[in-house]
């Protein structure tokens, strides 16, 4: 397979990235966009946060054929460079890195910014493929060419300089961004707020959307006829979800990377993430005016007896619960101290604000408001250290809880209910690169649920 390498800051991705991305799908079995994380040669890359251009990459180029959205470098916050991305994606295929003719000029003479400026750039101008992007009126000397590459030429105008600045001068952009990343940028204030925001009201009114029911609850059932069948996968501007909290949270693992918003209608029992069906079918659907909460997930890393680290994101919470009928002895790390040396306890969990109204809170711990700068950890029937239950961790810290004792009290880990078997370590943060847009009817949004809460007032 022959794979093409994209790296790049997409800060934010216009329609001139989009048109590179289908060219080199129209050449290559493979399009791999890579958006880097911080550059020390381009400050601009730390212009929003890392969560902001996940979003805006996989809003640009999710939906095109052929085409893989690489997320790693964002949520790992790195820039890898392209010898190592050589080493990494090598077993999948020939690899093509994906440069503009500046980069390989004067490489006849051995001179170009590739040789001269790149890690390891010699070795790769002679072991590596290039697909070289040329412009009209931009001659490339073929003496300049390195050993192995292709020309793809190209007549797309177009830079992220020029669309952060008129984005900053309030000047129209719907010319050199796609709509999708325009109502993103427009919804958080990207790129003319030094502080984007987390929150925005909108309307949601004649909005298409994919339908995402629980056919099987009765209350669902007697619901479709008001909603409508809804469209297609890749037409929908928004998610419809029917159910409950279960089944928001199913959606959300299944379609978080679209990056639509998701509108949920409840049809179980709390749903905190839901919207009660009297206010929805009180009025016109899809409902006129709601509040978009941008929420973070979790990035979750699971290591198993064998030592092999498995990876997941959750929206809600992650656990380890012990397996047998002995209690579980863990160790808690934050931030690489050991805070609790040996926790004896039923399981332990860690819960981002929005899912600290599930498990968090039957477990003991206060819920969060949903935009709260925190995050929790939470015991379960907590016997050593006497008296402990949980604490609040800033969004910056990093988790890790380890079996003390894993041959004779196993533990299982899950994430948002979901099982991820058997495990000696995981390790938790919250993510830099996934989130979750949450829709809620204005007059009763997320924030109200919560003050509910802890008022003891009907949710």
């Amino acid at each position: 397979m022959r794979i093409a390498i994209f790296g790049g800051s997409f800060n934010p991705p216009g329609r001139h990235h989009q048109a590179v991305v289908r060219a080199l799908a129209a050449e290559f079995d493979q399009v791999r966009v890579i958006p880097c994380g911080p550059r020390p040669d381009k400050a601009v890359t730390g212009s929003i946060p890392p969560v902001y251009r996940a979003a805006l990459a996989d809003l640009a180029f999710g939906g095109l054929d052929r085409v893989i959205v690489d997320l790693s470098d964002l949520e790992q916050d790195s820039f890898t460079r392209s010898w190592l991305l050589q080493e990494r994606y090598a077993a999948l295929g020939e690899l093509w890195h994906v440069v503009g003719s500046d980069l390989i000029a004067g490489g006849g003479r051995g001179q170009s910014p590739i040789q001269t400026s790149w890690e390891r750039g010699a070795w790769l101008w002679e072991n590596a493929c290039f697909a070289v992007l040329s412009r009209p009126g931009h001659r490339v000397d073929p003496q300049d060419l390195p050993p192995r590459a292709r020309l793809i030429p190209l007549d797309v105008p177009g830079s992220s300089t020029e669309i952060r600045a008129r984005l900053g001068r309030g000047e129209p952009v719907d010319e050199l961004i796609a709509p999708r990343v325009r109502a993103y940028i427009e919804r958080y204030g990207l790129y003319r707020a030094p502080v984007p925001g987390t929150w925005a009201r909108m309307s949601l009114r004649d909005e298409p959307f994919l339908l995402v029911a629980d056919r099987d609850n009765p209350r669902v059932a007697s619901w479709l006829e008001k909603t409508g069948p809804g469209v297609r996968q890749g037409e929908a501007g928004f998610v419809s979800v029917l159910g409950g909290d279960g089944a928001m949270l199913r959606c959300i693992r299944e379609h978080w990377r679209e990056r639509l918003p998701f509108f949920g209608i409840n049809a179980g029992h709390l749903g905190f993430l839901m919207n009660a069906p009297g206010q929805v079918f009180g009025a016109h659907y899809p409902p006129d005016d709601v509040i978009l909460r941008q929420l973070p997930m979790l990035f979750l890393e699971f290591e198993g007896q064998d030592g092999r680290i498995r990876s997941a994101y959750g929206f809600n919470d992650a656990w380890l619960e012990r397996s047998t009928s002995q209690s579980a002895w863990l160790e808690v790390r934050v931030n690489g101290v050991p805070r609790i040396p040996r926790l004896v306890s039923d399981g332990a969990l860690v819960a981002t604000a929005a899912g600290s109204t599930a498990y968090a809170r039957s477990m003991g711990a206060s819920p969060l408001l949903a935009d709260t700068p925190a995050w929790l950890l939470v015991g379960s029937n907590v016997m050593e250290p006497a008296h402990w239950r949980s604490a609040l961790l800033s969004t910056d810290s990093t988790v890790e809880i380890r079996n003390l004792s894993p041959h004779n009290r196993p533990v299982e880990a899950f994430v948002d209910g979901h099982s991820m078997g058997e495990v000696v370590a995981l390790r938790a943060r919250i993510s830099r690169a996934a989130a979750v847009e949450l829709a809620f009817c204005a007059s009763h949004d997320m924030a109200d649920k919560i003050a509910a809460i802890q008022f003891q007032s009907k949710v």
